[in-house]
């Protein structure tokens, strides 16, 4: 019996993985509750008073950019971490999947869960007032799936280093500290001075900062923009040159 085409194997995979990110309950409350109660939170509070037209205008893209770490970064970052234990990545690296088939159904994965994410996140957001401009979602999906790779790629790199523990710790941890004081949610002008220097270098601060721009001013934003490739290149590359498959 032959093998199944390349795209068929990658379409396979793809699936695979995004119902195992949708049926894990974990999974669900980091990339979409914590993202809604995140959205709801800087609506209801003052901490982006002045950011834009409206509180949820202002709160929107950097939650969608909360969204793009969630899945890519944590979600892709653990459940590699304990596939990579248990044996699985190095039993599909042999099958004719093959490894840049399981990279690529993995990356499938990430996009389709954040094109769930952005529709609830985006829904929830237009029935709060939210009304981007045509010019802003031309500009910010292209930025949001860039977001996704760097993160994508940030998290293969320690998912394929360290141990599952030190990852599931690590990627929650840098999760946390990344939302709330790495410029995505809220802008560097909102966080304590001494952060302010660093924060658009980072990838949160470039994602956070690109889709602000867009969805704010109907603007690309060359500087994150930049930044964001950067950490994706960089990222990508560490990822293929470090990652251990057992």
């Amino acid at each position: 019996m032959r093998a199944a085409g390349i795209a068929r194997r990658v379409w396979q995979q793809g699936r695979y993985e995004t119902l195992a990110m949708l049926r894990n309950g974990e999974q669900l409350i980091l990339m979409l509750v914590l993202p809604l109660l995140a959205l709801v939170a800087l609506v209801m509070t003052h901490f982006i008073d002045g950011l834009g037209p409206s509180r949820v205008d202002a709160a929107a893209p950097g939650v969608l950019a909360l969204c793009a770490m969630s899945v890519g970064f944590t979600g892709q970052g653990i459940a590699t971490g304990f596939d990579r234990r248990y044996g699985v990545l190095r039993f599909l690296s042999t099958t004719p999947l093959g490894r840049g088939g399981l990279i690529a159904g993995k990356v499938l994965a990430v996009l389709v869960v954040l094109g769930v994410q952005t529709v609830v996140v985006g829904g929830t957001a237009a029935l709060l007032g939210w009304r981007p401009s045509p010019e802003a979602i031309a500009l910010g999906l292209p930025l949001l799936a860039l977001g996704a790779a760097a993160f994508t790629a940030l998290g293969l790199l320690i998912a394929g280093t360290a141990r599952p523990e030190a990852t599931l710790a690590v990627t929650n941890l840098v999760w946390i500290l990344l939302g709330a004081f790495g410029g995505m949610v809220l802008p560097a002008s909102r966080l304590p001075a001494a952060l302010e220097p660093v924060v658009p270098y980072l990838p949160s601060g470039a994602l956070g900062d690109a889709l602000r721009s867009a969805a704010l001013e109907g603007a690309f934003n060359v500087h994150a923009a930049v930044v964001l490739a950067l950490w994706a290149a960089a990222s990508g590359a560490a990822a293929t040159r470090w990652f251990r498959w057992s």
